[in-house]
């Protein structure tokens, strides 16, 4: 799943030379799942370079037999802050932005998640929850 597409330019001679920056969320459902960026000259170059990223750098989830998370914890990336706790059985993915991404194609069904920082971007947001995620033992 895309999470953030964005264009970005750099100052050459000739003018201004235009990239794109995409991050993406990929995940089995059954407990792997990886947050990559990917930067190209184009789109499609962009989201293929973050898909391998993401691959490469994906973590195993221990998932419960409610499918949640074994117990509450805390990630940090940059400035971004999440904290995510374990639910009951029908609870449902309570979770914002692309930390919910995360949470779903890890394969979680019943948890709660916060953002506490104040940042809205999408990507530390979302590397925040694997940092989170990667303590889970």
């Amino acid at each position: 799943k895309m999470i953030d597409l964005r264009r970005f330019a750099r100052v050459m001679a000739g003018g201004r030379r235009f990239n794109f920056r995409a991050a993406v969320v990929v995940g089995n459902r059954k407990g792997d799942v990886g947050v990559g960026v990917g930067r190209g000259a184009d789109t499609a170059a962009a989201l293929q370079k973050a898909f391998r990223n993401a691959r490469k750098h994906s973590v195993r989830v221990p998932i419960t037999d409610t499918g949640s998370i074994p117990y509450r914890v805390d990630g940090k990336f940059s400035s971004a802050v999440v904290m995510m706790r374990p639910a009951a059985e029908g609870h449902g993915l309570v979770a914002g932005s692309s930390v919910r991404a995360v949470l779903d194609y890890a394969g979680v069904r019943n948890a709660s998640a916060k953002i506490l920082s104040h940042t809205k971007n999408k990507v530390t947001n979302a590397q925040a929850a694997i940092t989170a995620l990667r303590i889970l033992r």
